[in-house]
C-alpha cells in the first residue's frame, strides 16, 4: 500500500464523488501507469493524479544524483494524457500532482522545487493545452482537513484506511470529551 496514493484515492472517491478510483493503472500502450484514476460516470468526468510523498527532501525525482523533477513529471503527465485522450475523449479531464511538501528555496537557488512546479505546469499548458492542478502543500494540507471533516460524519465502517483512521481519532475524541 502507498499511503499517498491511499490518500488520493480516499479524495477521490469521498469528497469528490467518483465511483471508480484505480490505483497504479498500468498501461501497456503508452508504457507506464497513472498513479490515481478516479472517474465520476454521471458527471464523465475523469481525475488523473501523479502522487509524490517525499517528506524529507520535498519534491525530489532525481537522475545520476542531479534533481528531475521537471523531465520526470513531464514525462509522467505527456503519458498520462495521451492515455486519458485515447481512452476518454468524451469525458472532461482533470489532471492533479499531489505532493504535500514542495520546497521553495531562495530565488538564486540553482534547483528549486516550487519553480519546478511552475515549469512543469507551463511546458504541459502548452504542448498540450492542459492545466495541471497542483495540490501541494497548504492545498495538500487542506485535503486532508476535508477527509478529515467527512470521517466526522460518518458512522458507517468505511473501506478506506484512511478514512477510518481519522474516524477512529474523532470518535475518541469525542469519548474522551464525554467522560470528562
Amino acid at each position: 500500500m502507498n499511503i499517498g496514493e491511499e490518500i488520493v484515492g480516499s479524495y477521490l472517491q469521498y469528497i469528490k464523488n467518483c465511483e471508480f478510483i484505480q490505483k497504479n493503472l498500468y498501461t501497456p500502450d503508452i508504457q507506464g501507469e497513472i498513479d490515481v484514476v478516479g472517474i465520476d460516470v454521471n458527471k464523465k468526468v475523469i481525475y488523473v493524479c501523479e502522487v509524490a510523498i517525499h517528506l524529507i527532501t520535498g519534491l525530489q525525482y532525481t537522475k545520476e544524483k542531479r534533481p528531475n523533477n521537471v523531465n520526470k513529471l513531464i514525462e509522467k503527465f505527456s503519458k498520462d494524457i495521451e492515455y486519458t485522450n485515447k481512452y476518454f475523449s468524451d469525458y472532461t479531464k482533470i489532471f492533479m500532482f499531489w505532493s504535500p511538501i514542495v520546497k521553495n528555496q531562495s530565488s538564486d537557488s540553482k534547483y528549486n522545487q516550487m519553480n519546478d512546479i511552475l515549469e512543469i505546469k507551463k511546458i504541459i499548458k502548452q504542448k498540450y493545452n492542459v492545466e495541471v492542478e497542483a495540490i501541494i502543500n497548504e492545498k495538500f494540507l487542506e485535503c486532508l482537513k476535508e477527509l478529515r471533516e467527512y470521517a466526522k460524519t460518518e458512522t458507517k465502517d468505511i473501506k478506506s484506511p484512511i478514512i477510518r483512521l481519522y474516524q477512529i481519532e474523532e470518535y475518541t475524541k469525542k469519548h474522551i470529551e464525554k467522560l470528562k
